[in-house]
C-alpha cells in the first residue's frame, strides 16, 4: 500500500510518498526559510500564501522521484492540527481535493504524531512501549507510548517550548533566523561557567525562566558596559535548557521503569542533547532512538509514516 504524505504546518512545504513497510520512496520538501529571515521569524500570511504557490510542483516533484503516478496511491495524509491555520489549511484542503477526486481515504494526521513517527522511519526495530520527547520550536513534551502507538502525555510545558527559547535566545544576540541551529553552532561546551539557571518548576518544563536569565543577563552587561561572550552564552543557555530535559525524563524513566526512550522533533538535531542524553540512556540501561537528521524537521514523510501507523 502506498501512502502520499502532505506537510504544510508552518514553512516547509513538503510531499512524500512512503509503503507499509516505511520505505521512503520520494520526500520532497521546499523551504521558505530564506524568505522569513528578513522579518526574523515565519509570517503566517507569507507562508500560507508560498504554499499555494509551492504545492503543485512539489507534488510532481514527489511522485517523479517515486516513478508514480497519482493514481497508484491507495491514501493520502496531511496534517490537519496544530499548526499556522493558514498554513495547515492549505496542504489540509489539498489533500481532501486529492483524495475526493481518486475516490482513495483521506487521513488527518496531527503534526505531533508525524514526528514521534520519524522514529519508525529512522528505525525498523523500534518498538513501544516507550517514553517519547518530543522536542521543537512549538512543542515541549514527554509522551507514554503504548504497543498500539497509543500516546498518553505526562508532562508538558508550562510557558514557552524549548525551541522557542533557543530562537529568542539567538534573536537578542542577534544571530540570524532560524537561531536554534546558531545557538548550537555558536556554543562552546568546552568553557567553564556558572549554570545561570538550574532550578526549575517540578513536573513540568518551563523556558520561560531560562529565557528571561538569559536576556537579564545580557541587558546587565550591556548597561555596565561589559563585552559579551557569545561562546559562553549559548553555551550556558543550551547546557541549562538540555540538563532541564534530561533531568526530568531522568524520573519518568525511573519512575515508569521502561526502558526505551524516543526523542523527535526539531531540536533532536541538536547534538549537544544528543550526546547527553546517551549517556544518560546508557547510565540507566535504557535504549535511545533518534531520527535520523534528514527528518528531525518538518516534512511529508513523517506524516505519511504517522497514517500508516495509526497514532493516537
Amino acid at each position: 500500500m502506498l501512502t502520499l504524505g502532505i506537510e504544510t504546518s508552518c514553512d516547509e512545504t513538503s510531499v512524500a510518498v512512503i509503503d507499509d513497510q516505511f520505505q521512503i520512496l520520494s520526500n520532497v520538501i521546499i523551504s521558505q526559510i530564506e524568505i522569513h529571515q528578513a522579518f526574523g521569524g515565519v509570517v503566517p500570511e507569507i507562508a500560507a500564501r508560498n504554499h499555494i504557490e509551492n504545492i503543485l510542483p512539489v507534488l510532481d516533484e514527489a511522485l517523479r522521484k517515486a516513478n508514480l503516478t497519482l493514481d497508484q496511491t491507495d491514501q493520502i495524509a496531511a496534517t490537519t492540527e496544530p499548526g499556522l491555520p493558514g498554513a495547515v489549511m492549505v496542504g489540509r484542503v489539498f489533500g481532501k481535493s486529492l483524495a475526493n477526486a481518486l475516490n482513495i481515504p483521506f487521513v488527518s494526521v496531527n503534526h505531533l504524531h508525524g514526528h514521534m513517527a520519524s522514529l519508525r522511519l529512522s528505525h525498523a526495530d523500534i518498538k513501544p512501549p516507550m517514553l517519547c520527547l518530543l522536542v521543537s520550536g512549538g512543542h515541549t513534551i514527554l509522551y507514554q507510548v503504548n504497543e498500539r502507538w497509543e500516546t498518553k502525555v505526562l508532562c508538558t510545558t508550562a510557558d514557552d517550548a524549548v525551541g522557542e527559547a533557543f530562537d529568542k535566545v539567538a534573536r537578542v544576540l542577534g544571530l540570524a533566523y532560524p537561531g536554534g541551529p546558531k545557538v548550537s553552532q555558536n556554543a562552546d561546551m568546552n568553557l567553564c561557567f556558572t549554570p545561570i539557571l538550574s532550578k526549575f518548576p517540578k513536573n513540568t518544563f518551563s523556558y520561560s525562566g531560562l529565557k528571561t536569565a538569559v536576556l537579564n543577563y545580557i541587558n546587565r552587561a550591556k548597561q555596565k558596559g561589559t563585552s559579551l561572550n557569545t561562546a559562553e552564552i549559548c553555551a550556558n543557555f543550551q547546557y541549562c535548557a538540555v540538563l532541564q530535559l534530561l533531568t526530568r525524563t531522568r524520573e519518568y524513566l525511573q519512575t515508569t521503569g521502561i526502558k526505551t526512550l524516543g526523542i523527535c522533533g526539531g531540536v533532536s538535531a541538536n547534538q549537544y542533547l544528543r550526546e547527553q542524553f546517551q549517556v544518560m540512556c546508557d547510565e540507566l540501561g535504557v535504549k535511545l532512538y533518534l531520527p535520523k537528521s534528514e527528518l528531525c524537521g518538518d516534512n511529508a514523510a513523517m506524516i505519511a509514516a504517522a497514517a500508516v501507523l495509526g497514532i493516537k
